[in-house]
């Protein structure tokens, strides 16, 4: 899940954030924690919400707020949480995020609460999110050599090699014959090199390597030399030395895994897969997000076959058509496994029943999203879902039920809940029932006139036409 701006949601979810800000000022800790909590649940990945919502905890908590006995019973009473979280981490990182959550809003500084935040959140590939925890846990354990490591990918993830650099350097002063401190620090470089060199504007065919060059004289000198600089000779680079390691640890997880990466990011999918399989069949217990990758590896070898295509050769459409008929048939039979051998995760049931859907069979559909209903996080949306397969049964007062059901439980008037109400007015429309239609329209067009093709019912409706 890529994390978001304040500019990339609804207006709803903008107000709430205007007013919880505004609390934050007035010191309404309590007002502001709830405020942003609310739009967290529904937009998990918003970093600046969640520095907002921290900036509150950590104010709330005040300095008394880290006493003796704060720091010996810290999480005491929320071990259950703890193993919750732990639970979800793999299967669901954004559901062991929320859970992580939960444990800091009873201590903000909860040292369990955010490590698990933060490999929840690297999980969910929301580093900026980590490094707010991971910034916590490194003050408080600045000598832990595997927090600062971690500590250092998060800020090279989210985009500041300089200071996970600079942080690594330090650590190496500190172990100078430790490899895995000197390989890290050896990656953040190699990347920090590429972004401040530009290169990534050359792999895409624009600018120039005299525009990366300060120095016009030694631009000069080097296309005398007619030397080259490829970004990919940082990645393969790398693939070397990954796999020289391989060699000596060939059962190192993280070194698998780093090198099926590498060969992704290359569309070397069938090396990378290779490595994530082996990985999965050494490590010592199942690993539902490493199945869920590989799945989505194999997507992208399909895709990468699509666009690999001739789309001047005439059996291009036939082509195209097979790859996607394998691609969609791929995809439902990986969710499908997946959900035979992880039976309880409600997120894989979810997902299930949105390809059965997709791919026309309704019944199968309907009993995955009967099952992911018990998901907290994905309640709302299976019933939205159920009363679609309803609908193309033609059990219209079961639909209209569901989604009935599904509004009083939405807290809001976000675009989930426009959704509902339009679906639920199309329902009653097809009962014949117009009052009730137009009831569920009005809501929307009260707030949001321009919301599909709601204006043009209500408008129809007050002039007779309806």
């Amino acid at each position: 899940m890529p994390e978001k701006s304040l500019n990339e949601i609804p207006r709803d979810l903008r107000a709430l954030y205007t007013r919880g800000a505004d609390a934050l000022q007035r010191d309404n800790f309590d007002y502001a924690i709830d405020l942003f909590t609310q739009i967290l649940t529904k937009e998990p990945g918003l970093y600046e919400i969640r520095k907002a919502l921290r900036t509150a905890q950590i104010k709330k908590a005040g300095d008394g707020g880290r006493g003796f006995f704060k720091k010996v019973f810290s999480g005491a009473g929320s071990s259950h949480l703890i193993g919750m979280g732990q639970l979800s981490l793999r299967k669901n990182p954004v559901e062991a995020i929320q859970i992580a959550e939960q444990i800091i809003a009873g201590d903000a500084y909860s040292g369990p609460g955010h490590k698990l935040l933060a490999e929840a959140a690297m999980a969910a590939e929301m580093p900026k999110t980590a490094v707010l925890s991971l910034e916590i846990l490194a003050k408080n354990s600045p000598a832990d050599k595997a927090l600062s490591l971690q500590f250092a990918e998060a800020l090279a993830a989210s985009g500041d090699q300089t200071r996970a650099e600079n942080l690594l350097a330090q650590l190496r002063r500190q172990h100078p014959n430790d490899n895995e401190v000197h390989m890290a620090l050896k990656n953040v470089s190699a990347r920090k090199t590429m972004d401040e060199g530009g290169y990534s504007g050359l792999e895409g065919g624009q600018g120039s390597y005299r525009d990366i060059l300060k120095n016009k004289e030694e631009a000069v000198s080097l296309e005398q030399e007619k030397r080259q600089v490829k970004t990919e000779d940082v990645a393969d680079r790398l693939i070397k030395e990954y796999e020289a390691r391989l060699k000596t640890e060939p059962n190192n997880l993280k070194v698998l895994r780093d090198l099926g990466d590498l060969y992704a990011q290359k569309h070397q999918y069938d090396r990378a897969l290779e490595l994530f399989q082996k990985s999965i069949s050494d490590a010592s217990a199942a690993d539902s997000a490493m199945d869920a990758k590989i799945a989505h590896v194999r997507l992208k070898k399909f895709d990468h076959e699509l666009s690999q295509l001739d789309n001047t050769s005439p059996e291009y459409a036939e082509k195209m058509a097979q790859i996607k008929t394998e691609r969609a048939a791929f995809q439902l039979e990986a969710c499908r496994k997946r959900a035979e051998k992880y039976p309880t995760d409600l997120q894989i049931r979810f997902e299930l029943g949105q390809l059965y859907l997709e791919a026309g069979k309704v019944s199968e559909a309907i009993q995955e999203f009967q099952k992911a209903i018990n998901n907290p996080h994905r309640r709302i949306q299976s019933m939205g879902y159920l009363a679609q397969c309803f609908a193309k049964r033609g059990m219209n007062d079961m639909a209209a039920k569901r989604l009935q059901e599904a509004l009083k439980e939405k807290v809001g008037f976000d675009d989930e809940r426009k959704e509902l109400l339009y679906n639920l007015g199309c329902i009653f429309e097809k009962m014949s029932k117009k009052e009730e239609a137009m009831e569920q329209f009005k809501q929307i067009y009260e707030v949001d006139i321009g919301y599909k093709d709601v204006a043009a019912k209500v408008d129809a409706f007050y002039s007779g036409g309806g």
